[in-house]
């Protein structure tokens, strides 16, 4: 079922990143996602970025329907429907939240006392959410070296100590997020990660998400450091909207 929501708020981020917030009165977990359909364009699927009462998605212009999505205004229309997928582990403690450019988004709702971020991007003005962060509880990497560590995201996760956290959770660009599994597979650490695949329906029919038979709309988003190890495609290969398989 579709529902038809009006936008409360449309702020913009960074120069390619807009959050629109919204009231919908259903109970979302972080990690979750929801399926936006787009007038004209089709549907894609969004990770809220609040999830609480008051409920946001945080978009990043790259590709035509997103571009469309970061152009609504307050007063304008939202339709979605969800939420679906299985959330983020809800674990208490010390939390490292990983987020690769808009990967951010999807942890954001996460974010507490007990919370550090280590967020990665290009350019200083991509980076999101600094400032919901504690003082000294935020590291960045910069590809350009405008902020932070110059490098990527594995370059920062040498300046601490990974095991010292209760959970770590992840979400980016594929490519991303196996850098990260590669680093974390061999370590004592609980971690989680968000897939991000191409979904025509988000509730199981198309496949089109699937990676080493798990459907990534069911069985993901979210998937353990453990779950993982035994997805030789997990960031070597993934399907295009025509069905064909390709490599990343």
């Amino acid at each position: 079922m579709m529902d038809r929501i009006i936008i409360e708020e449309a702020h913009r981020e960074t120069p390619t990143v807009v959050s629109l917030y919204f009231t919908w009165n259903l109970d979302v977990k972080p990690g979750q996602f929801v399926m936006v359909w787009i007038p004209g364009l089709g549907e894609v699927p969004m990770s809220l970025s609040m999830t609480g009462h008051k409920k946001c998605i945080t978009v990043k212009a790259y590709g035509e329907s997103t571009r469309k999505l970061c152009e609504l205004k307050k007063g304008d229309f939202l339709y979605l429907r969800g939420p679906y997928g299985k959330p983020f582990s809800n674990v208490k403690g010390k939390k490292l939240l990983m987020g690769g450019g808009s990967g951010m988004a999807s942890l954001r709702s996460m974010i507490d006392d007990q919370s550090t971020g280590l967020v990665a991007a290009k350019t200083a003005e991509e980076i999101l959410f600094e400032k919901e962060f504690k003082e000294k509880q935020f590291i960045t990497a910069t590809e350009d070296g405008s902020k932070g560590i110059k490098g990527i995201i594995t370059d920062a996760m040498q300046k601490i100590d990974l095991s010292s956290f209760d959970m770590i959770y992840v979400c980016g660009p594929e490519r991303m997020l196996k850098a990260v599994f590669d680093r974390l597979k061999d370590m004592n650490v609980r971690a989680e990660f968000s897939l991000e695949r191409s979904m025509k329906c988000g509730i199981g029919l198309c496949d089109s998400c699937s990676i080493n038979g798990f459907q990534v709309c069911l069985d993901g988003p979210t998937f353990s450091l453990d779950e993982l190890k035994y997805m030789d495609e997990f960031g070597r290969t993934k399907l295009l909207a025509s069905g064909r398989r390709v490599m990343i």
